[in-house]
């Protein structure tokens, strides 16, 4: 068990610190940090999806009035280290997808540049590509392991043999679509290279790790670690697109030494982040069930195919949430990747469990009919003792109390069988899934507490991506400190201050909250409660003693009423609730955010999102928001969140675990259980849409 902190702070709504500053307009993102002089760029991008540019004339461009450079692969800085093809910017004539960058134009402004680079003109000798996952690809290859770092099939038991004598059997695949990144703040950057200055590179960037940035950038760009620095205090949003840097850093990079000394500033365009950003890759998921008449599992496969790049290979964790999340005695997951000539895709929030849970929680609702049992009730009785992959005891598993807690709440108890429940011209159903999110924390931060001017200066080189960084960490370091917030002046978001880990895998607070935690009980005990004025320590985050000894996971249970109406198959959710089991909640007010922000991007993916890949040229049609739809107020009726009342003593000293992803997981699922119970037609493909319907629909009157 973790030593506890003592609780003054967490657990109090306390008003997000950053928000003042944030309404007013005086919260600078990267793209708006000061600075003199600036130039601004625009990328040119490749117009086929594989082959060679052959010639690129810059000449009309160059000739603009108010054009700096023009930037191709013949006169770009070379960089140090290209292994990264991703990162390889303008380092040769080779395209690998459509939409990769094979130059850019500087400008005195944003409006010349894009001018400009459209009259950039590009020969290519293009060559034939292959950009649409299809099961029956010749690209499949099974990788060596998936993001992170799980082995990429498990296989416990006999699933063949059980599968063969189950009473009760569900085989059906069901298929996620490529959906796409889109925080309301864009990809921006700003560089300035001054070799003679502190730091070589200086980047404002948007991003959910300074620190991650500049790990990954120095060695690419030829620096060493303490020659860059970068800065990014605000974020507006990121759900894993900012988790990594993308071509666009290192593009910004070159064009700050070809700018004379002056900042370059880059903002990619919405339709440029469908290229340059990463994205969700697709998958097609073949899930089977077997079970005894009591709907007690016997068997469980879940195998998985989804795509990475040619250029760099991505194995999303499709399959992995399935290794624990019911007990059966046989089990098998599988990968396998089709290397596509397409973008690299990358996280997006709660990367893996997200699409994967989508399969095996609609497969459950199938076998509970099948069974003829209560969804929920045949949840509860595959609820396992113990994580059923590496048998450790759950630091805490509440799923069954978020089921049963959910059910009273939403009024389950009402629920109509499949397609008997009317009003007017809607057939109106309700569905549930579970959710889970491992509760991680990345080790290797640091943070440094100085005392002066009578407060408390906390330094730690974190981010706050708009899920209340300033505020939830604050607090954390006052009840470890024992003092009020407002004696807390906290400081994130740089390189200059001491190491953090990124912001991802719902792993911020677990990870630098225990960092605080530690730096704040090591400088009591080294300067003690009267402190004199510039005493400081610095202090890592601690090896957590029951990491290895227990699963520590979060659960939830989504409910979902939805109305699919009765002849044109349009379909609506009028309710969604969400019951999380996630340890201490440490500021109710940023949680409650950020569960209802998951299930809100989770009922876009049910009903919405969808990115259309062209395979005659390679690129998303709809990359933007006219076209690339996503959920609205007017999308749904009713959403609520809740958590159970709880601390985890085995996660953290904060007794929390991560919120930041499981909201959005189980939610579409639980949309298309809905849906079904509405109808009676079955859909196993998102996004769920009205021609899913019609056909099956009873036919319109007269």
């Amino acid at each position: 068990m973790t030593d506890q902190l003592s609780l003054a702070s967490i657990g109090e709504p306390l008003a997000r610190l950053d928000g003042a500053a944030k309404v007013q307009g005086l919260a600078p993102y990267a793209f708006e940090q000061p600075v003199d002089d600036p130039v601004y760029l625009h990328p040119v991008q490749a117009t086929v999806a594989k082959g060679r540019v052959t010639s690129i004339d810059t000449e009309r461009a160059q000739a603009l009035e108010g054009v700096v450079a023009v930037l191709t692969h013949e006169n770009a800085p070379r960089l140090a280290d290209t292994s990264d093809r991703e990162l390889a910017v303008l380092q040769s004539d080779e395209v690998a997808f459509r939409g990769q960058l094979v130059g850019a134009v500087l400008a005195e402004t944003s409006e010349i540049a894009r001018h400009a680079a459209s009259l950039v003109r590009v020969t290519y000798d293009e060559q034939p590509h292959d950009v649409l996952l299809s099961s029956d690809s010749d690209r499949f290859y099974t990788p060596d392991k998936v993001n992170p770092s799980f082995p990429t099939d498990t296989d416990d038991g006999d699933v063949e043999a059980a599968l063969a004598s189950a009473q009760v059997r569900v085989d059906a695949t069901y298929t996620t679509p490529t959906e796409h990144n889109n925080p309301m703040e864009p990809h921006t950057s700003i560089a300035i290279w001054d070799p003679h200055g502190e730091h070589t590179l200086t980047l404002y960037d948007s991003t959910q790790g300074v620190h991650s940035v500049r790990k990954a950038l120095a060695p690419v760009l030829g620096l060493d670690k303490s020659d860059v620095r970068v800065v990014s205090p605000y974020v507006g949003g990121g759900f894993g697109s900012k988790g990594t840097p993308h071509a666009h850093n290192v593009l910004v990079a070159l064009a700050a030494q070809r700018s004379e000394g002056r900042p370059a500033k880059l903002a990619l365009t919405r339709q440029q982040m469908f290229a340059l950003a990463g994205y969700r890759t697709p998958t097609i998921q073949h899930v089977r069930l077997g079970a005894d008449d009591q709907g007690r599992l016997t068997a469980i496969a879940h195998d998985v195919d989804e795509q990475t790049a040619t250029i760099k290979e991505f194995a999303e964790q499709t399959a992995v949430a399935t290794r624990m999340m019911y007990a059966a005695p046989n089990r098998r997951t599988s990968h396998r990747l089709a290397a596509l000539d397409v973008p690299v895709p990358s996280w997006m929030r709660a990367p893996g469990e997200t699409p994967g849970m989508f399969g095996p929680e609609v497969a459950m609702d199938e076998l509970a009919e099948a069974c003829g049992l209560d969804p929920i009730e045949l949840r509860v009785r595959n609820d396992p003792d113990r994580h059923p992959g590496d048998g450790k005891p759950w630091s805490s598993r509440r799923l069954v109390d978020c089921l049963r807690e959910g059910a009273t709440r939403f009024g389950w108890v009402d629920r109509r069988p499949p397609g008997k429940r009317r009003e007017g011209e809607w057939l109106v159903g309700v569905g549930v899934a579970s959710s889970t999110y491992p509760g991680m924390a990345i080790p290797g931060s640091e943070a440094l507490v100085r005392f002066e001017g009578g407060r408390y200066t906390v330094a730690i080189g974190a981010a706050d991506i708009g899920t209340g960084t300033w505020t939830t960490l604050t607090q954390i370091a006052a009840d470890a400190l024992g003092c009020p917030t407002e004696a807390v002046n906290l400081q994130i978001g740089d390189t200059n201050l001491p190491t953090a880990s990124v912001e991802g895998g719902s792993s911020g607070m677990s990870s630098w909250g225990s960092t605080v935690v530690a730096a704040a009980r090591a400088f009591r005990e080294e300067h003690g409660t009267d402190p004199a004025e510039g005493d400081q320590t610095q202090a890592g985050m601690p090896k957590n003693p029951d990491a290895d000894t227990f699963a520590i996971h979060s659960f939830g249970a989504q409910f979902a009423e939805v109305r699919v109406h009765a002849y044109t198959g349009e379909i609506r959710a009028s309710r969604m609730l969400g019951v999380f089991s996630a340890g201490r909640i440490i500021n109710p007010s940023t949680a409650r955010s950020q569960f209802i922000g998951g299930m809100t991007m989770g009922l876009s993916m049910a009903l919405h999102e969808q990115s259309v890949r062209d395979p005659r040229f390679g690129h998303i049609v709809n990359h933007d928001f006219a076209e690339y739809h996503i959920a609205t107020n007017a999308d749904v009726m009713d959403m609520e969140a809740t958590w159970l009342d709880e601390s985890d003593p085995h996660a953290n000293p904060m007794g929390s675990r991560g919120i930041g992803e499981i909201g959005i997981v189980g939610a579409a699922a639980a949309v298309a259980n809905a849906a079904y119970n509405a109808t009676g037609v079955r859909v196993r493909d998102l996004p769920i849409t009205a021609d899913r319907f019609v056909a099956a629909l009873p036919p319109t009157p007269g």
